[in-house]
């Protein structure tokens, strides 16, 4: 029929949600940590007016109106260019919206239409939150100040705060409990997504944050994301999406159209330290591990086993040393394992569930990630989660003393320069490029906080998110690039405020190109074993958010661009009232604030165009650090604009050298004294 562009099945496996002190810690990595300039945050909402003016949607699992997050106290009257509503439902009226949380609404016909109807024991048929995800992201994007919050057991006390603190939210929720006679988890629809981003399009958004993502590679038009999300950028909203938590592997990364910012994760600068003592007193040595912590318990000290001792036999699963227990459901022996600690040498939720169905009464597990970086979970037992490094001690500590023991001792928050440095490092578990489908666009394309972030959380969903665990809290930590997406929203609401002419790739190359690579030591970010991270990690690197509200310059780029980039790689399937021409451009050359370029051979030429977005009279000269192995040329190596919108264009001229390596990555950076206009270079043979 005419106006459709594409069919596809919308798999109810395909897409799943990628899941206080982070905007402080960006302020003062923006300021290289000089305290006495962290200021840059306020003053960057004072010009924004904190957002009032901007609408961000959320496309989420839902939320908990009544949280603080959401109040609208002193709030002014909803930007008259809004047309959107609160859809009633269960437990979820128009006295639940204000003027904050402006429009919710919920979609799940293609969701019954794969599950069959809604469970009402563990979903709410309104846009209320029944899962704690969406609550979380819409509050850590535009939630209210919040004094005194803080997880269960007071964890990360202090103000929570959203990016844009004054912006209006508007939820879709998309994103549904799957019962567990149908395989449990959540699931969030192609054509529920489809019809949310249309609605939100109508209702009158101007940015859209997205922790969602599907299948690594999917085709553009079997998206749901990509299709909405390159409807919403024709209309000119920006949409933000999570990177995916697929990490550490390559090739992994999600949501890789060039028209959506993609956000992976990093961490901030706060731990919650509980070590753990092993040791029983009748030993001369004594020895303390490295743990962290955010499960309330008071100090005990426990008689210590190792998960192979405790087994059923039979029950186990295995790496082929037999030494990987990972205390599985329904794999250890009540009567050989209550009482005590038990040792489990990787895991999370899982293993302290099942150690605690076994009668045990503290759980030592090790990291899930080899070096730093722990994602911390409110346990229904005293548990730690010591790093990688400790596992084998720890392992020949059970085998080797007679009667092991291990004190766990409560966590503290440290923060700053008590903490491990450096600080940004990438989160293991943040999903890595190349880009799957168009390896010559670098993705992800920026790196946020995702690493234990308190934010809101709904009532109606437990810490754990289990059915054993009956808490309520009001916020809750959490990690994920689904953490990292809505601070980029953020920040995007702010410059939105700021900027409201300037497009939506304005926005991603002013976000892109301040940037900073860096970590608090002045060296470059690094990932959880200390290696050098790279932007298939991280892309143009750590968000700075005033540095981007001033950029000096910009790499534009129009719905007709995006049609033109889709010709010259998979094909225009999105759009078939544009035509392609005979004669395409290479896909390096599409006006990226990124320049990748795979499988080169010989001298290639590849395009950019500038938009001067600052003052007139302006002159930017250009330096280059060159990836090795190659020759890099860019010229003219300067710029000068007479007035603010002009546009000035380069070219960049790359050749490897007679050894190359397979991949190099380098920067270039055009600077008029003021500004620094930073894009990474990556290139491979």
């Amino acid at each position: 029929m005419d106006g459709v562009i594409s069919v596809f099945h919308s798999d109810p496996t395909e897409s799943r949600l990628h899941t206080t002190r982070s905007w402080d810690f960006i302020s003062l990595l923006e300021a290289n940590w000089d305290v006495t300039r962290a200021n840059s945050r306020e003053q960057l909402l004072n010009q924004a007016g904190y957002g009032q003016n901007v609408v961000v949607g959320v496309l989420d699992s839902g939320i908990w109106p009544e949280s603080e997050s959401f109040n609208d106290l002193g709030m002014g009257p909803i930007p008259a260019t809004w047309k959107g509503f609160c859809e009633p439902g269960v437990d979820f009226n128009s006295s639940h919206c204000n003027r904050k949380l402006v429009g919710a609404r919920y979609y799940l016909k293609g969701f019954e239409a794969n599950f069959g109807p809604l469970d009402p024991t563990i979903n709410f048929r309104s846009a209320r939150d029944a899962l704690g995800h969406g609550t979380h992201t819409a509050s850590t994007a535009g939630g209210r100040n919040v004094p005194g919050a803080a997880a269960i057991g007071g964890f990360g006390v202090g103000n929570a705060t959203g990016g844009a603190p004054l912006v209006r939210l508007a939820m879709y929720k998309v994103c549904w409990n799957i019962p567990a006679v149908k395989g449990g988890g959540s699931s969030c629809l192609d054509d529920d997504m489809l019809a949310a981003f249309e609605d939100a399009i109508t209702d009158g958004v101007d940015v859209l944050s997205i922790s969602i993502g599907g299948r690594t590679g999917k085709p553009y038009a079997e998206s749901g994301i990509a299709v909405g999300a390159l409807h919403a950028v024709k209309r000119n909203i920006v949409v933000v999406c999570s990177a995916g938590n697929s990490g550490p592997d390559p090739f992994t990364v999600t949501n890789i159209s060039p028209w959506i910012i993609t956000v992976g994760a990093s961490s901030i600068d706060r731990v919650f330290s509980s070590p753990v003592v092993l040791g029983n007193g009748m030993v001369v040595e004594v020895r303390i591990f490295i743990g962290q912590s955010v499960t309330p318990f008071v100090k005990g000290t426990y008689p210590l086993v190792y998960a192979s001792d405790v087994e059923i036999p039979g029950t186990t699963t295995s790496d082929t040393s037999g030494f990987d227990r990972r205390c599985f459901a329904g794999t250890l022996s009540p009567a050989l394992t209550v009482g005590k600690a038990v040792f489990c040498w990787s895991g999370d939720t899982t293993q302290a569930l099942e150690v605690q169905r076994a009668g045990g009464v503290a759980v030592v597990l090790g990291n899930r990630y080899n070096g730093v970086g722990v994602v911390g979970r409110p346990y229904l037992i005293p548990g730690t989660v010591i790093l990688s490094g400790g596992k084998w001690s720890v392992y020949r500590y059970t085998q080797n003393d007679l009667a092991p023991t291990a004190t766990l001792t409560p966590a503290i928050t440290l923060i700053g320069g008590n903490t491990s440095s450096p600080t940004p490092f990438m989160a293991a578990f943040t999903s890595r490029g190349p880009n799957v489908i168009e390896p010559n666009i670098l993705k992800p394309d920026i790196t946020a906080p995702g690493l234990n972030i308190l934010a809101a959380w709904s009532e109606a969903a437990s810490p754990l998110r289990v059915p054993s665990d009956n808490r309520v809290v009001k916020f809750q930590i959490d990690s994920g690039t689904s953490m990292a997406c809505p601070h980029v929203a953020g920040v995007a609401a702010l410059i939105k405020a700021v900027h409201p002419d300037w497009s939506s790739a304005a926005i991603r190359s002013a976000l892109m190109t301040t940037a900073t690579a860096n970590n608090n030591l002045g060296k470059l970010i690094t990932d959880v074993v200390g290696n050098f991270a790279t932007p298939l990690q991280y892309g143009a690197g750590h968000i700075q958010p005033a540095k981007a509200a001033d950029p000096g310059l910009v790499y534009d780029a129009s719905y007709e661009d995006y049609l033109l980039f889709l010709c010259s790689t998979t094909g225009n399937l999105l759009d078939p009232t544009f035509v392609c021409p005979l004669i395409l451009p290479s896909p390096s050359n599409f006006n990226y604030p990124s320049v990748t370029i795979t499988k080169l051979t010989g001298v290639v030429t590849v395009q950019r165009t500038l938009t001067n977005v600052g003052v007139g009279n302006a002159t930017y000269t250009v330096t280059v650090a060159t990836p090795p192995g190659f020759s890099v040329t860019i010229s003219p190596a300067t710029l000068f604009f007479s007035a603010t919108g002009e546009k000035q264009s380069f070219s960049i001229t790359v050749q490897a050298m007679v050894i190359a390596p397979v991949d190099a990555f380098g920067w270039f950076y055009w600077s008029d004294g003021i500004h620094q206009v930073i894009s990474p270079i990556l290139l491979s043979v």
